[in-house]
C-alpha cells in the first residue's frame, strides 16, 4: 500500500503509461526504467489507482470500479523497463469508456473547479526559469520604447468582445498587436461584434474570389482527381473491439506525452456556449481534413496557414449559430484561398469530417493533437493553441460519446449546394461552357483539308517535283552548251588553247553516275572546236578529243562509278603536244571544260550501243 506518509522531499516523476482492457481485467502498462522491481507500492480503491516506484508516482481516476481480491497479477520487463499490471474489474464484462483520454484520467478525484486560463507563477519559479534562459544581448534592443500595461477593470473587460474556446476569452490581443496580423484577419477583435466580424469576413471572401483560378481548377482537374482518390489515415481505421460503432485509434508516443502535459481542468459552459463549441469544432476539423487530403498527408510550410485560413473560427474568431453556416463559410473559403479550389474537395471534406466523428472522440482527439503539433511548431500560430486547440484537446476527453455520434449523424444529413455559397458559381460555369462550345465550333471550321484533297495535293507536289527535276536537267545541258559556245567564241586565236589546253574534269552533276555522250555529239563538238582553232591547236584538240571519248565510254558494269580521270597516256600526250606547239608546260584551265559530260536518263544498253558506234 502507498502510505499517506510519503513526503515530497524528492521530485516525483509521472511515468509514461497506457491503459487497455479485457472483459474481466483492466490492464495498466507503466514504463519505469532504472527502478528496482522489488521497491514499488500499489493502491487500489474503487475508481482510484495509485502506483509508486521511486522516483515515479502515478495517480489515476478511472471511469469504472476495480477491486483487489487476489486475482491481480503483474509482470516486469527489465530490458524495456515496462511494468504491466492486470487488475480485476468489480463488475466482470463492464466496458470502461475513455481509457485513451489520458489527460482526464490524471485528474484528482472530485476535482471539478475550473482553473484560470492564465495562472500566476511564484517568484521563485520565475527566477529559476530566468537562470536557465540563454542570454542574447546582441539581438535585444535595450532602447525599445516601453509602454506600461494597465490591467483593465471588470467593467471594461465585460464591454470587450469575447472569443476563444466557448467565448471565454477577451483582451488577449490587446498586448499582442505585433502578432495580430500574422494570426487572424480581423483588425480589432476586442471592439468588433460577432455580426461585424461575419460581415467583414464575407466581404473579404467576395473580394478574394478569383473566377479565373476557379475555372482553371474546374476544367484542368488532373491533379484534383488524384487528390480525390487519396485515402487519409482515418479511412484505414479498423473497428474498435472495445467500443461498438467506433474505431480503434492508436496514439503515438509523442501524442501520449502531449496528453500527459496538458493541465486537466473542467469547463463551465452554458447551453449556447456548448452549442457554439461543437460548431466551431466541426469548422476546425473541416479545415484539417482538407489540408490532409490536399497535401496527401505530407505537411509543408503552408500547412499552418491553410488550416488557419480555411477555418472562420481560427481566422476571424467567428461564432456560428447553425451547422449550415459552418458549411457555407468553409465552402466559400476553400474556393477563395488555397491552392486547389474545387467544389468536390469541399464535399469530400464534409464526408471526411463525418467519418472522423463517427469513429469516436478518440479519433477527434487525434486530429486535434495533430493540429496542436502543427501550430506548436509555427511561431505566430501557437497563439491559436492557447485560444482554442489546447482547450478542445482537454474538453473532448470529457464529453459523452453519444453527443459525438449525434453530431456525426447530423453532419451526414446536411447538404451544401454551389448556389448556397453566393459566389455565382453556377452562372460562371454555364458561361465558361458556352465559350468552350463556341471555341470548338470555330476550331472545327478551321480544320485541315480532307484525305482526298490531301492526296491530290500530294500528287500535285510530286508532279511539280518531277517537273523541277526535268528543268534542272535541262538547265544543266543548257549550261554545258553555253560553256561550249563560250569556248568557241573566246577561242578565236590559238593562244588560248596554247597557254590553257582543256582537260576533262569530273562531272559536277547532282547525279553520282554521269552518262557517256553519244559519238555524234562528241564529233560535233570536236568539229566546232577545230573550225575556231588555229592549225597549231587543231592537232592538240583532235588528240585530246579522241582520248576523252575513249576514256569516258561507260560499260554496263560501271554504272555506279563516276567518270574516270584521263589516263597517264593521255597526260603524257598532252605534255608532248604542249611542248611541240608552244614550248611551255600545259596547265589546267580555270574555265569550265567544254567537253563536260551531262547525265541523261537514257537506257544503259542504248548508251553502250552508242558508245560502240
Amino acid at each position: 500500500m502507498i502510505e499517506s506518509s510519503i513526503t515530497s522531499s524528492f521530485k516525483m516523476i509521472t511515468p509514461a503509461f497506457d491503459l487497455s482492457q479485457e472483459p474481466d481485467y483492466l490492464i495498466l502498462s507503466i514504463r519505469v526504467p532504472y527502478t528496482r522491481t522489488s521497491d514499488f507500492d500499489l493502491y487500489i480503491d474503487g475508481t482510484d489507482l495509485k502506483f509508486f516506484a521511486k522516483p515515479y508516482f502515478l495517480r489515476l481516476t478511472l471511469p469504472g470500479r476495480i477491486i483487489e481480491d487476489g486475482r491481480e497479477k503483474a509482470k516486469f520487463d527489465i530490458d524495456k523497463g515496462l511494468f504491466t499490471l492486470w487488475v480485476p474489474k468489480e463488475t466482470p464484462g463492464e466496458h470502461f469508456e475513455g481509457l485513451q483520454m489520458l489527460t482526464s484520467l490524471l485528474a484528482p478525484k472530485g476535482s471539478r473547479s475550473a482553473k484560470p486560463l492564465v495562472e500566476e507563477v511564484s517568484t521563485e519559479c520565475s527566477e529559476r526559469v530566468g537562470d536557465n534562459e540563454d542570454e542574447d544581448e546582441e539581438d535585444f534592443d535595450w532602447q525599445v520604447e516601453q509602454e506600461i500595461y494597465t490591467e483593465k477593470s471588470e467593467e471594461e473587460l465585460s464591454a470587450l468582445q469575447k472569443y476563444g474556446f466557448g467565448n471565454q476569452r477577451c483582451g488577449v490581443f490587446a498586448r499582442l498587436q505585433k502578432e495580430l496580423s500574422d494570426v487572424i484577419d480581423i483588425k480589432n477583435p476586442e471592439g468588433t461584434s460577432a455580426a461585424e466580424r461575419r460581415q467583414a469576413r464575407q466581404e473579404a471572401e467576395a473580394s478574394a474570389f478569383s473566377a479565373d483560378h476557379y475555372l482553371a481548377d474546374l476544367f484542368e482537374d488532373g491533379e484534383i482527381k488524384g487528390l480525390l482518390k487519396f485515402r487519409p489515415w482515418w479511412t484505414k481505421l479498423s473497428p474498435s473491439s472495445e467500443q461498438e460503432g467506433e474505431s480503434a485509434v492508436p496514439f503515438t508516443d509523442d501524442e501520449k506525452e502531449q496528453l500527459r502535459k496538458f493541465t486537466n481542468r473542467s469547463y463551465l459552459l452554458d447551453k449556447a456556449s456548448r452549442y457554439q463549441a461543437w460548431l466551431s469544432l466541426v469548422d476546425i476539423l473541416l479545415a484539417y481534413t482538407y489540408e490532409v487530403r490536399s497535401t496527401e498527408g505530407e505537411y509543408n510550410v503552408e500547412t499552418p496557414w491553410t488550416i488557419r485560413k480555411l477555418s472562420g473560427t481560427l481566422c476571424w474568431l467567428e461564432t456560428y449559430s447553425s451547422l449550415q453556416e459552418v458549411l457555407v463559410s468553409f465552402g466559400r473559403r476553400v474556393l477563395c484561398y488555397p491552392l486547389y479550389r474545387h467544389f468536390s474537395l469541399v464535399s469530400l471534406a464534409i464526408h471526411d469530417t463525418a467519418k472522423i466523428l463517427h469513429s469516436g472522440k478518440a479519433c477527434v482527439l487525434k486530429c486535434l493533437l495533430d493540429i496542436h503539433k502543427v501550430f506548436r511548431e509555427n511561431e505566430p500560430a501557437y497563439i491559436l493553441n492557447d485560444l482554442y486547440i489546447t482547450d478542445y484537446c482537454i474538453w473532448i476527453q470529457r464529453v459523452k460519446s453519444k453527443k459525438v455520434a449525434d453530431l456525426a449523424a447530423t453532419l451526414e444529413k446536411a447538404t451544401l449546394q454551389k448556389n448556397d455559397l453566393e459566389l455565382e458559381i453556377d452562372e460562371l460555369e454555364d458561361a465558361a461552357r458556352i465559350v468552350a462550345v463556341e471555341e470548338e465550333q470555330q476550331a472545327s471550321k478551321r480544320a485541315p483539308v480532307s484525305s482526298d484533297d490531301s492526296s491530290s495535293s500530294s500528287d500535285s507536289s510530286s508532279t511539280s517535283s518531277d517537273s523541277s527535276s526535268e528543268s534542272s536537267s535541262e538547265s544543266e545541258e543548257s549550261e554545258a552548251e553555253e560553256d561550249c559556245t563560250e569556248s568557241k567564241e573566246g577561242g578565236g586565236g590559238g593562244e588560248m588553247f596554247k597557254d590553257n589546253p582543256p582537260e576533262p574534269q569530273p562531272s559536277s552533276s547532282v547525279s553520282p553516275t554521269p552518262q557517256a555522250p553519244t559519238s555524234f555529239s562528241a564529233e560535233k563538238r570536236r568539229e566546232d572546236a577545230l573550225h575556231s582553232a588555229s592549225e597549231g591547236s587543231r592537232q592538240l584538240i583532235q588528240v585530246l578529243g579522241e582520248r576523252v571519248a575513249e576514256e569516258l565510254r561507260i560499260s554496263p558494269d560501271s554504272s555506279h562509278k563516276g567518270a574516270r580521270q584521263p589516263s597517264s597516256a593521255a597526260t603524257e600526250t598532252e605534255g608532248t603536244s604542249g611542248r611541240s606547239s608552244g614550248g611551255t608546260l600545259l596547265e589546267p584551265s580555270p574555265r569550265r571544260n567544254p567537253l563536260l559530260i551531262v547525265q541523261t536518263q537514257e537506257d544503259p544498253d542504248d548508251l553502250e550501243g552508242d558508245s560502240i558506234s
